[in-house]
């Protein structure tokens, strides 16, 4: 078994949840369903994908395409909204980065995210990467966000650099708008869509991080980048005042995050804001501090909720373990209108 990519299945949970539960009576049974689940993963096969990645994309699907880079072969799914025709007006591109120990099937998956419902929807392009992972089936994917996560980390995988490959190649495939190009992500997807508006400012025009912090090593954008994040009080993995939560895995596969104040104080100065933030609410159990007067017609918007622990709200939790979604924020549809407003 690989240990060190079952160990950071830090969405699915899988392996953290057996380390516990093998010292409970019957936690050994538990412990043989989960080997069992990693051997299917182990064994599975690599995604059906096509490597033709020149050809114009003509009609609406969610197709699969692979590419070589750095010696490896990485996945992105491509979400191409209803309506569209090779003859239609560029449309916007989000880039959705699945959390630690996922991949591109789950982050596109419509129950858990409705990527592809807003999509259809609005009108708006999406791409799902598949983060690097040490199995054929690109399954348990991690992200080099810089001090987090595990494989992707300890291998120095350049991910600035595939998904910049995947934006270039998405443009050849179908008419991008380039002034509207964003990024989002949960957990380790949302740290690493920090490391991309520190490292590809030139690249993306705002940002909006779900359950995930600032933990990048280096970071000195090109220019202001705006940016939305979303966190719960009560998460349990990348603690809200920082650092790992009871429920997040081994300490060496991850960090010690950093915290959601200083994530937003950091990108406040960076991006000059000059009026202090101002708080709304959003019903019972959120609400939103608005940092603007920021360089370059930016914004920082930090929206908390109550409850819904480590998880995307408005969505559905991936599995039966985890925290259930608050339902205070539709998070996808609330991200898309952030992004609406700040491009161009």
């Amino acid at each position: 078994m690989k240990t060190r990519t079952c160990l950071f299945a830090s969405l699915l949970f899988i392996c953290a949840s057996s380390i516990v539960e093998a010292k409970e009576e019957g936690g050994w049974l538990r412990q043989r369903i989960k080997a069992r689940v990693m051997k299917r993963i182990e064994d599975a096969p690599a995604p059906t994908a096509s490597n033709d990645l020149n050809s114009k994309i003509e009609k609406p699907g969610l197709y699969t395409f692979a590419l070589d880079i750095a010696g490896a072969r990485r996945y992105y799914r491509l979400q191409v909204p209803k309506g569209y025709t090779s003859n239609s007006a560029p449309l916007p591109l989000v880039v959705s980065l699945h959390g630690g120990g996922g991949d591109m099937t789950v982050q596109s998956n419509d129950g858990f995210y409705k990527f592809i419902s807003t999509s259809d929807r609005e009108k708006f392009l999406v791409a799902f990467p598949s983060g690097l992972s040490n199995y054929k089936s690109a399954k348990l994917g991690t992200w080099n966000a810089g001090k987090c996560c595990a494989y992707a980390r300890d291998q120095k995988s350049d991910d600035v650099a595939f998904i910049r490959q995947v934006v270039t190649t998405i443009q050849k495939q179908v008419s991008v708008d380039s002034t509207k190009i964003f990024a989002t992500g949960m957990s380790n997807g949302a740290m690493m869509s920090y490391r991309l508006a520190c490292e590809a400012s030139d690249l993306f025009r705002a940002i909006a991080p779900v359950a995930g912090t600032d933990n990048t090593v280096e970071c000195k954008p090109d220019r202001a980048v705006s940016i939305l994040h979303i966190h719960s009080k009560k998460d349990e993995h990348v603690l809200f005042d920082g650092g790992r939560g009871p429920e997040a895995v081994a300490e060496e596969f991850i960090t010690d995050f950093a915290s959601v104040p200083a994530t937003i104080t950091k990108w406040a100065a960076s991006n000059g804001c000059k009026t202090p933030a101002k708080k709304t609410t959003l019903g019972k159990n959120a609400w939103c501090e608005i940092y603007s007067g920021c360089r370059d017609k930016t914004e920082i918007r930090l929206c908390v909720t109550e409850d819904g622990g480590h998880s995307w709200p408005g969505g559905k939790k991936p599995l039966s373990r985890g925290s259930s979604p608050s339902k205070a924020i539709d998070a996808t549809p609330y991200i898309w209108e952030f992004f609406k407003s700040h491009s161009g």
